[in-house]
């Protein structure tokens, strides 16, 4: 029988949000059993509340936001997602502002926080969450889905597809043989440069920096547009390398920008209340239809 995890000690973190900008500080906390991962507005209250469950969802505008009552956090699918990959049941998350910290664009900052140090076991058996039939979300406009099916071991795979001759079409996968620490949670979130001007132009991705994302040159650029780039984020003598990415990175994987958006979908996906037991396929999936199938599992599971 698995039992319930939560963390050692606490640990803190501080940094800019993505798409606000502001400087928060976040405290990830032991919790008792059952309690399962909520969040705490600290600059609000000491009883501002917002449990990570899919009905609480509002809003998926490249990222995904939770509200309840008077607070909300937002751009919580990396630490939701680190915190299932390392196997974490229970965690207070306070934060003393409304968008979680970027940080490098990873889960990294969490896992070479929290891994090294272990987890105390809980009193109490992992609540899993297994559904009865057959969940499928799809966006026929976007040509994405979701599908969630019975399973006695769970199991994610994601493909993406840009129409990028950068990135090409690529695919990853999630099951017990793979370390999430190592494989997964390490993967960056990306942008393409293109994307990067109408984002500042309509006053998004405020905290966006070329440390904490992948920039991918999908489109002939000009010297002068890398330069205002470099300008821009402060960073001197950026290049666009042969591969199509800026020359400030190295790919962590060849696959990272796939490995990344699964990455968003276990996020995403915890919104379902645990541990999903089943077989996760997604193609082309976002935050809107990946919360939408975490709002469809907790519909069946409250019925069976």
């Amino acid at each position: 029988m698995q039992l319930q995890q939560t963390l050692i000690k606490s640990y803190s973190f501080e940094g800019k949000g993505l798409h606000t900008g502001k400087v928060a500080k976040m405290v990830i906390n032991p919790a008792p059993a059952d309690t399962g991962i909520r969040f705490r507005r600290t600059d609000i209250s000491e009883g501002a509340y917002v449990d990570a469950l899919a009905e609480n969802v509002s809003n998926t505008a490249r990222s995904t936001t939770i509200s309840q009552g008077e607070a909300s956090v937002s751009t919580i699918e990396h630490i939701m997602s680190a915190l299932t990959g390392m196997g974490v049941d229970n965690a207070i998350i306070d934060i003393d502002n409304v968008e979680v910290p970027i940080l490098d664009g990873s889960a990294k900052p969490y896992i070479d926080a929290i891994w090294a140090d272990g987890f105390q076991e809980q009193d109490a058996p992992r609540r899993y969450v297994e559904i009865s039939e057959t969940i499928e979300i799809r966006n026929d406009e976007k040509g994405s889905v979701v599908r969630i099916e019975p399973a006695e071991e769970f199991s994610y795979d994601i493909m993406i597809d840009f129409n990028s001759r950068v990135l090409g079409v690529q695919n990853a996968r999630w099951d017990s043989s793979v370390v999430y620490p190592e494989e997964i949670g390490t993967c960056r979130t990306f942008v393409f440069f293109h994307e990067i001007e109408f984002l500042f132009n309509n006053n998004l991705v405020k905290g966006g920096d070329v440390d904490n994302a992948i920039v991918i040159v999908e489109h002939p650029v000009t010297e002068e547009q890398v330069n205002r780039m470099s300008e821009l984020f402060n960073v001197p003598a950026l290049k666009v390398r042969e591969d199509g990415y800026l020359s400030n990175l190295v790919l962590r994987f060849p696959n990272e920008c796939a490995r990344h958006k699964l990455l968003d979908l276990i996020g995403d996906l915890r919104l379902a209340g645990g541990f999903l037991k089943a077989r996760i396929t997604a193609e082309k999936a976002g935050h809107g239809i990946n919360t939408q199938a975490a709002k469809a599992v907790r519909k069946q599971t409250k019925t069976i």
